[in-house]
């Protein structure tokens, strides 16, 4: 079945369904967002945890504006000629951060393909500015790949993030049908990059949707690959279709079996494993045990 066919989306299994948000935290946090006209991959993603994560007044940020040069069939976030880069979001990004005191931010972006350097100065600039009046805050910028230009790899990592992060999304033999342009072996080779040029600074951080058709042994080659460029952090979850027009759910994967999955990745040595059917990767970040003695 291909993407565009417009087949029921099968009823989600009880274990995936979400109470809504019991508190005015939620309110809160999306009024500061409209006020700092903010974009967050809890919204145009349409993250299963959105509720939850607003209601604890954390979010990720998605710099950059809220339109795609790529197409990839998992994805809600429009595909779009982008806008021009905003000069102040940076800043606005900073204050956010400031006023909801958050001991962990997420910084992520669009891909940014007709930029010549994808984006990266944009990281790079925002990144200084939360530590400038957050200079607490553990930051992890979860990055598209680049084309794998080292030029624009450097240019984020010249701006210290403490956790670099940058998802596989799925098996080797999936890529081609689940992600647009990108592919497995780039974003292994940007992995790599990181590791070889902060090996003790930094740490990587990457993550897998199951559900898409992939095999057992699919994924756990998959974990192999990413422990050989020294991944350090993994997260899995289950992929959610978000509208009828992207690709379908094969499979609800158990939590027995995320959980069974995360144990095998913990023994191949990751040295942090998030692993169930709501794991996104950025759910529950701050949660990594190391991320304060990161950078």
């Amino acid at each position: 079945m291909t993407a565009t066919e417009s087949k029921p989306r099968p009823r989600l299994p009880d274990w995936l369904r979400l109470p809504l948000p019991t508190t005015d935290t939620f309110t809160r946090t999306r009024s500061l967002l409209d006020n700092l006209k903010l974009h967050t991959v809890c919204e145009s993603a349409r993250c299963p945890n959105h509720w939850e994560c607003w209601s604890k007044g954390t979010a990720t940020f998605m710099i950059a504006g809220d339109r795609c040069t790529r197409a990839c069939g998992f994805c809600a976030v429009t595909t779009a000629k982008p806008f021009a880069l905003e000069v102040d979001e940076p800043a606005r990004v900073a204050e956010a951060t400031r006023r909801m005191r958050l001991k962990h931010i997420v910084i992520t972006a669009v891909a940014r393909d007709d930029l010549a350097d994808g984006g990266a100065d944009h990281f790079r600039r925002t990144v200084e500015a939360v530590r400038a009046l957050s200079p607490k805050t553990v930051i992890e910028v979860l990055v598209p790949d680049f084309n794998d230009r080292d030029a624009a790899i450097e240019t984020v990592l010249a701006a210290n993030p403490d956790i670099f992060n940058h998802n596989l999304e799925t098996v080797r033999r999936l890529t081609p049908s689940v992600r647009s342009r990108a592919t497995y072996d780039r974003s292994l080779s940007v992995l790599r990059k990181v590791k070889a040029c902060r090996r003790d600074s930094i740490y990587t951080k990457s993550g897998l949707m199951l559900g898409l058709g992939e095999t057992e042994d699919e994924v756990l080659t998959a974990l192999r690959d990413l422990r050989q460029v020294g991944c350090d952090i993994l997260t899995l979850g289950q992929y959610l279709q978000p509208t009828l027009r992207h690709l379908p759910v094969i499979a609800f994967v158990s939590p027995e079996t995320f959980a069974k999955l995360g144990e095998r990745a913990w023994k191949m040595g990751f040295a942090h494993v998030a692993s169930g059917p709501l794991v996104r990767s950025s759910y529950h970040a701050d949660k990594f045990p190391h991320a304060s003695q990161a950078g």
